[in-house]
């Protein structure tokens, strides 16, 4: 059995409801963020977990500080040097305002980080683990310019375009599952909004702005899991296969 951690939406930066320490200038929230992705690191490191695939969103910003950056990696060295094999999905918070910037979370795929795999663009990952190969299918966020032309789009209001989107990104989707060994567990990682959601803190931010897919669109039988980021309310939409948000990893607001 491969034992797997998901988790999500990490979003290092926030200062909800934080306070300024005078002798670092770091928000206290910081210290809070890092402490929730700490024991995550533990528990996998105690219960010898194979994978950990995290869907998105590392940081607040897509212009994270050195600081936080630095942070980040060192726990993903912890997991990594431990022979836990670490997927890393880029979201919409890791992309850079200008297509040929690099992602948040690009500088350990330049690096060739050992047991660290990042997927800024759709396809499928053969994931060695100590536990056995697993395939992940990988569905970043992406841009509309990634999906659609300028012919695509031409006329059509944002309804229309999202629609567009919503219709590209099922078929993305669709043409991976189809090329899975049926031999290896199979999981699609994917940074994106589901219908059947109920929103958190990211609802202010996206509502009316991005394409929703419908729950059959990702529940598709040639996957033994959907490991969702994006929306920031813990939940699971289905059964079977399972169909999960892991959620904030440390609550940004009272809604979550």
């Amino acid at each position: 059995m491969i034992k797997i951690i998901h988790f999500a939406d990490l979003h290092l930066g926030v200062e909800n409801y934080g306070r300024i320490d005078p002798a670092t200038g770091l928000s206290s929230r910081l210290g809070d963020f890092l402490n929730s992705l700490d024991e995550l690191v533990d528990y996998a490191l105690a219960e010898k977990v194979d994978l950990v695939l995290f869907c998105g969103d590392a940081y607040k910003t897509r212009e994270p500080t050195q600081t936080q950056q630095r942070e980040f990696a060192r726990r993903i060295n912890r997991l990594a040097s431990s022979d836990i094999s670490v997927f890393l999905l880029v979201g919409n918070h890791d992309m850079p305002n200008a297509i040929g910037r690099a992602t948040a979370t690009e500088i350990f795929d330049t690096l060739t980080v050992k047991n660290v795999t990042v997927a800024s663009r759709p396809g499928t990952f053969k994931i060695q683990t100590t536990g056995g190969a697993v395939q992940v299918s990988a569905l970043p966020w992406l841009r509309r310019s990634a999906l659609l032309s300028r012919e695509d789009t031409k006329n059509l209001n944002l309804e229309q375009v999202n629609q567009r989107m919503q219709e590209a990104l099922t078929q993305v989707i669709s043409s991976q599952a189809v090329v899975l060994d049926p031999s290896l567990p199979a999981i699609l990682a994917a940074h994106v909004s589901v219908g059947a959601a109920r929103a958190g803190s990211e609802s202010m931010m996206a509502i009316g702005q991005e394409p929703v897919l419908l729950l059959s669109n990702i529940a598709l039988p040639a996957f033994d899991y959907v490991a969702l980021g994006h929306i920031h309310k813990h939940q699971v939409l289905a059964e079977n296969p399972p169909v999960v948000y892991a959620g904030s990893l440390e609550r940004i607001d009272f809604s979550e």
